[in-house]
């Protein structure tokens, strides 16, 4: 147990830390009140000043992107912070506006603002309007990493391969998890206004978005208490086979945790050590959990930091681009809407599955994840329109979209983080994938049939 790290905090301006009411704790990614550095460090500096610490959120229903499905599963999770948060003396202030303005407003009060970090680009956005208006001093601590990214790297990494010795270097010091710091003066009798989160169903009644895409409670329900349960269940029956079998569709040996961590209702360090004390499970395994987890997922948020179009298809290598363009003319042997592709209306039985799978339930098997890409880009006009399409309904329907996994996975299937491969027509040469492949490796008619008896339950 240690304090916040140095490194994972930065001054987002330099004014002076003033008289005022609180120290506020701008909670926005990371939506937890366990394991987050953020919360802890504003709770220590409020103890310093002699202060309370309040919590806030800003609850927009303009959000980019979200929709019913998405509010749901965050609300679910912020009603449960609320309480702990509350069980702690730090009262958790939502208030339904911009982030950035919900923000400022209560600064007003604040000695201090204490944020959490975002990696995309209306969310950094946001934290630096917060520091120009805000009337006192702005910092901003990293916490839904292991390694902090500008620890890990000051540049765009070319691939995996290229940053996993630099963040494998870093995770002795940061593999840690942060110390819980007691407030020493409650906020709970402050009079903040706000929204009650005690009833989310009155509250999801009142947001203006779209509810075209229905909420998948029957499947995933957010929360810090649920997340642990899931991991609990994670390590105890898949964790020892997720080496050799995570791979296959039909067996579910996965985590379920990409939900939770896209919504920063779990901690990333608190996976990773509850995954690697659990050494009678097989270090292969743990390994390769870990590689996905650290390196894969903080390869991303490299990405996404240090690439100003990472949602664009000017985002992917020369080579990439070179290779497509010259095959952008070749006969698609299938062409697909839009329309057609949500309602999992093509020829090919694997991949309508697994578009079954994400629109019910709002996951799919990540080995099916990359097939769903690939065909798309196969059955598309353009590739540059394949990536806006693919992006757009990665967004839509998964409840861990519109994240920086998102934006590096999609590009990956174009190419990003990868390396040519045999040229073939219209993928030219970047990594291909077809259903025969399925076959042979997997059990395809089980997971087929386990897709179909989704949304009957």
């Amino acid at each position: 147990m240690q304090m916040v790290e140095r490194e994972r905090i930065s001054d987002l301006n330099s004014k002076p830390v003033r008289p005022g009411k609180f120290v506020l704790y701008w909670m926005q990614a990371s939506q937890r009140a366990d394991c987050n550095h953020a919360l802890e460090y504003a709770v220590g500096r409020a103890n310093d000043l002699g202060v309370p610490t309040v919590a806030c959120f800003g609850l927009t229903d303009e959000y980019p992107q979200a929709n019913a499905r998405h509010f749901e599963f965050m609300l679910e999770g912020l009603a449960e912070t609320a309480r702990r948060l509350a069980a702690r003396g730090v009262q958790l202030v939502v208030h339904l506006g911009r982030p950035e303005e919900v923000a400022v407003e209560l600064a007003d009060q604040a000695r201090l603002v204490v944020a959490d970090m975002g990696y995309l680009r209306h969310q950094t956005r946001w934290r630096r309007r917060v520091a120009v208006k805000a009337p006192c001093r702005v910092l901003q601590v990293e916490s839904d990493v292991v390694v902090p990214t500008r620890v890990a790297s000051n540049k765009a990494e070319y691939a995996a391969r290229t940053i996993r010795p630099k963040l494998a270097c870093h995770w002795p010091k940061y593999l840690v998890r942060c110390r819980r710091v007691r407030a020493k003066r409650d906020s709970l009798d402050l009079r903040l206004g706000g929204i009650d989160l005690s009833d989310t169903s009155s509250v999801m009644a009142g947001l203006r978005t779209d509810r075209s895409v229905k909420p998948v409670g029957r499947y995933y329900s957010g929360g810090h208490s649920n997340a642990r349960k899931l991991l609990k269940r994670f390590i105890r029956d898949k964790l020892s086979m997720y080496a050799d079998r995570r791979g296959d569709p039909s067996l579910d040996i996965q985590s379920h945790m990409s939900p939770y961590l896209h919504f920063g209702q779990i901690s990333p360090i608190e996976i990773a050590l509850a995954i690697t004390k659990a050494s009678d499970k097989g270090q292969d395994s743990i390994d390769s959990y870990i590689e996905e987890l650290l390196v894969r997922r903080e390869l991303s948020m490299n990405f996404v930091r240090y690439t100003s179009d990472y949602d664009r298809y000017s985002c992917l290598p020369a080579w990439a681009r070179a290779s497509l363009d010259r095959h952008r003319r070749d006969k698609r042997p299938y062409i697909y809407t839009r329309r057609e592709l949500e309602d999992s209306l093509t020829h090919d039985t694997y991949w309508n599955a697994a578009m079954r799978e994400m629109r019910l339930t709002g996951k799919m098997h990540n080995y099916m994840r990359m097939y769903w890409a690939k065909k798309i880009i196969e059955w598309t006009a353009s590739p540059a329109t394949a990536f806006r399409r693919i992006l757009a309904i990665n967004n839509k329907y998964f409840l861990d979209g519109r994240d920086p996994v998102s934006c590096a996975n999609v590009a990956w299937c174009f190419g990003k983080h990868d390396r040519p491969w045999k040229n073939r027509p219209v993928f030219g040469t970047i990594r291909y994938m077809n259903a025969a492949g399925l076959r042979r490796k997997f059990d395809m008619e089980s997971y087929v049939r386990w897709t179909e008896g989704l949304g009957q339950e």
